[in-house]
């Protein structure tokens, strides 16, 4: 007895505990919503979710309650009832089933009402997550085009359509779990009546199973319906989407079919009264027969007797369809073809004329970059430079490309005697500063030159960063606790380190001791609420990575999987791209998991100190977005609202390039005779990165486009034939002004041979003096990695253009010593690109000397010793810079400019 009281006592304190850490979780996740200031967001979420499963769970419950009632009376009839037995030895007694003492009307009902309960709720937490597709049901949006099968507005296929097979799903499960029950109940009172003679011979049992059998068939033919709208959906052998077949025998199938189950449906029904069981089975044979025969056999004999024969005719207008829809679905109607001289040779006047893209051919590899940057600029073993993002900014007038790195601080690499609780949860809280330097400019010992560096951040250009703390981001995966009796460490100053404090008001306050015991609670951290250091001033910043932050407010969206930091007015911002998918778009092919149809429909922008978080809408087109918008009201702000200075980065995302780049190598070919045999079928390029051969990936730059009068900033990716390695066109996703979201392809004549990235690379490798360069190196013990082979678009000409990076194999710091320029049969290496670009094109293609301007003495006197020693530490690698170019006169003015400033240092020293 005491042994099961104590049973009890842990089941229940179990219990307690699971519902107060729900509860807890609840209230912090509200408090966390009101402070990021999406409370109403948080309240639809939470209604809708609540509401949905609460709504099926009780129906659920009264389901099965009331069909698991009427099997009472048979349970206390059978239990109650007396039998004489005799034995073998003729001893007669009285039997009296054992449940007897329990077959009362109150027991039974009180057992009957726990089933349910149980069972409702496991049904109704299965539909977690589901609120989604009531609430798009509830909030529908006319895409304004029809499907050529059915012609119903694909609208209904998006927001109707899966909450329809949402409730059939759910019917259909309840009908099982309640017969499973229901026949159980029968089962019982078989047994307890001790008649062995089966369940079903009673006549209750056969009436109440069979009224459910009915049900069931009468949603089996309404799922015979959903089922010919999803044909839409097949994956087609062909090309996606039903074809000749799946129309003219499948769609015949599911209608017949639809009919026989609602004539099984009255069988059964009839039977009820008639008791002619054999009409039940005659008929369920006969569902049987017509889904093998219509189901199986019919559409086989369709395709291999009547298509095949004569397949491009039959499927032909089926092949339209498929082209159409997918295409529509992925924005690729859109895309503007234009065609591109082959063959054209570039002159040194082309190249001074286009120097707005040549001195924004990017020769530094991402990859190679971050160790270099990571050896360089992290100072400490606890910053990380994770990532590195590629966006332009307007430095001192010119219209640049900057790579851009921020330094978070990743707790994981403290030392393993400072991850005390004070340091993780109280004083190491945030990252500092960015490090920032342009695509093309290498110092003289081949490292990349710095324009944003150091801790804090030093900047010799007009772009400044004047709040360096990186409290949101891609690390910071933990929660911290900020504004308490303890300082936050800033960065590391010297011998000593500075310390700052928190100047927002995003985090959640701690309050009352209640508060703080419920933030342990769903923290899981009892510390919190021991800690002698936290106030009830004290914020908690939780969900501080953008992975947990944006998706907890905007779970229905996708993601892209770069996140980009931007600096603008000396603050650092993340922007992150935001999709609209759905699987249910028809006839189009999926991408991945079943979706099949994508919008860069919003723009996530985040503030890397205090975490506040916006979405803007970039497609206002897209009717998914207009029904999240509805859903909630007030939470997508249009970009016009996004500030100028940000609006200016956005840009044309990298998942969404590459999907629809995808589906292009296909789907360009919109005449569906050449798709049928994939006569114009393309290919994504390869290229070598290190060693290995790899998929060429897209890549952004500055480019003036042909026929454009300004250069924008774009992502480029070429594309081959099928099986061929030679160029047939290459795709622009466009990002500034007025062509932000724009595709734009350029093709090439078919007829003449435009070199692909791997034949470039085939005769790099061929080339005597560069091959015998790169084994000498290797000898060496150096590890020679190959970079992005970039093929960039100048005038109506192609430049291939494919840094060098050499790394000793006591470093991890690769240096950029040498470029390779191709251009039309010519190939060189050299230390520059401007050097490389005059092998090609002469003396006059060289980059123009931007000669120092004179400053005056007041000028100056303005300056600081740290920006005079700044600047004199850029004069010195522009003349060596200089001096290997062979301009004399230029390291001629860059050693006198650099006398003056060393002779302003000296007297400031003097002072």
């Amino acid at each position: 007895m005491r042994q099961r009281f104590l049973t009890v006592l842990f089941v229940i304190l179990v219990a307690v505990l699971a519902l107060a850490r729900w509860g807890a979780n609840l209230y912090t996740d509200w408090l966390w919503f009101q402070s990021v200031h999406y409370q109403n967001t948080f309240l639809t979420i939470i209604f809708s979710e609540i509401g949905l499963k609460l709504a099926v769970g009780t129906a659920f419950f009264i389901l099965i309650f009331a069909n698991l009632l009427p099997t009472k009376s048979q349970i206390i009839k059978a239990a109650n009832q007396s039998r004489i037995l005799e034995d073998e030895n003729n001893v007669v007694t009285l039997y009296r089933s054992p449940l007897s003492q329990y077959a009362k009307s109150g027991p039974i009902t009180a057992v009957y009402a726990l089933i349910s309960l149980v069972m409702a709720f496991f049904v109704g937490s299965a539909v977690t997550g589901d609120w989604v597709i009531l609430q798009k049901f509830l909030h529908p949006t006319p895409f304004g085009e029809v499907d050529p099968i059915f012609f119903k507005d694909i609208g209904f296929y998006v927001f109707q359509l899966p909450f329809y097979e949402f409730i059939y799903r759910l019917f259909i499960w309840s009908v099982f779990l309640t017969a499973f029950w229901v026949a159980l109940a029968y089962f019982v009172a078989d047994s307890a009546g001790g008649q062995g003679r089966g369940f079903l011979r009673s006549d209750a049992a056969r009436y109440h199973i069979s009224f459910l059998a009915a049900i069931f068939f009468l949603a089996r033919a309404f799922g015979y319906k959903l089922e010919q709208y999803n044909l839409l959906h097949l994956p087609g052998v062909i090309a996606h989407g039903p074809g000749y077949t799946a129309i003219h025998a499948n769609l015949l199938a599911y209608k017949i079919l639809f009919y026989v189950s609602i004539v099984i449906a009255l069988a059964i029904l009839v039977n009820i009264f008639l008791k002619r069981f054999r009409l039940v089975i005659y008929s369920v044979v006969t569902l049987i027969l017509v889904s093998v025969l219509l189901g199986g056999v019919y559409p086989v004999f369709v395709q291999k007797f009547y298509v095949v024969p004569n397949e491009l005719n039959r499927e032909k207008p089926y092949i339209e369809n498929s082209i159409k829809y997918t295409r529509m679905a992925y924005n690729l109607d859109k895309v503007e073809r234009k065609a591109f001289p082959a063959g054209k040779s570039l002159t040194a006047e082309d190249i001074q004329q286009n120097r707005d893209t040549v001195d924004n051919i990017r020769l530094w590899d991402y990859r190679p970059l971050q160790q270099t940057y990571a050896q360089i600029q992290e100072m400490r073993t606890y910053y990380e430079l994770k990532s590195i993002d590629v966006d332009r900014y307007m430095i001192n007038g010119k219209y640049r490309q900057l790579m851009v790195s921020p330094r978070e601080l990743n707790q994981q690499q403290l030392p393993d005697n400072a991850k005390t609780w004070v340091n993780q949860k109280l004083k190491y809280t945030h990252g500092y500063g960015v490090v920032a330097s342009p695509v093309n400019e290498v110092t003289s010992e081949g490292l990349p030159q710095l324009m944003i560096k150091d801790i804090p951040p030093v900047s010799n250009i007009d772009l400044k960063v004047e709040r360096p703390e990186i409290y949101f981001g891609e690390l910071t995966d933990n929660y911290v606790i900020v504004n308490t009796r303890t300082d936050e460490f800033d960065y590391p100053q010297g011998e000593d380190n500075a310390y700052t404090r928190f100047a927002g008001n995003t985090g959640v306050k701690v309050g009352s001791i209640l508060r703080r015991a419920l933030f342990a609670l769903s923290l899981g951290d009892y510390k919190l609420l021991l800690s002698g250091e936290v106030t009830g001033d004290s914020q908690v910043l939780y969900y501080r990575s953008l992975n947990q932050r944006v998706p907890k407010i905007a779970p229905f969206l996708k993601y892209d999987k770069d996140p980009y930091i931007v600096i603008e007015g000396g603050k650092l911002y993340w922007i992150w791209d935001a999709y609209t998918v759905t699987d249910m778009y028809p006839y189009s092919e999926p991408f991945e998991r079943g979706l099949n149809y994508i919008r860069n429909s919003v723009k996530v922008v985040v503030d890397a100190y205090d975490g506040n978080v916006s979405f803007y809408v970039a497609d206002e087109s897209d009717p998914l977005i207009q029904t999240y918008s509805k859903i909630f009201p007030g939470m997508f702000k249009p970009l016009s609202d996004m500030p100028a200075g940000l609006r200016g980065h956005i840009r044309y995302p990298e998942d969404l390039f590459m999907i629809q780049a995808v589906k292009y190598l296909v789907y360009h070919m919109e005449d569906p005779e050449v798709f049928y045999n994939k006569e114009d079928k393309w290919s994504l390029p390869t290229e070598l990165f290190g060693q290995k051969e790899q998929l060429m990936e897209p890549y952004y730059t500055i480019v003036k486009l042909p026929g454009e009068k300004n250069p924008e900033f774009i992502q480029i990716l070429p594309f081959t034939p099928h099986k061929k390695i030679n160029m047939i066109s290459w795709l622009a996703g466009r990002s500034d002004g007025e062509n932000y979201g724009k595709l734009l392809l350029y093709e090439f004549p078919k007829q003449e041979l435009v070199y692909g990235p791997a034949q470039v690379e085939a005769r790099i490798n061929q080339d005597s003096y560069i091959s015998q360069q790169l084994n000498l190196w290797s000898q060496r013990g150096t590890s020679v990695i190959r970079g992005n082979l970039l093929v960039i678009p100048v005038k109506d000409a192609l430049l291939y253009v494919e840094p060098l990076y050499l790394q000793s194999e006591q470093s991890r710091m690769p240096e950029l010593r040498r470029v390779i320029v191709a251009h039309g049969e010519k190939i060189v290496m050299e230390p520059t690109l401007d050097q490389a670009l005059q092998r090609i094109f002469g003396q006059s293609a060289a980059r123009a000397v931007e000669r120092p301007q004179v400053e005056s003495p007041d000028t100056k006197a303005q300056k600081s010793i740290k920006e005079l020693a700044a600047e004199a530490n850029r004069v010195y690698e522009e003349g060596l810079n200089r001096l290997k170019a062979g301009d004399w006169a230029g390291y001629g003015e860059s050693t006198k400019h650099l006398k003056n400033i060393l002779e302003e240092l000296s007297r400031r020293a003097g002072q």
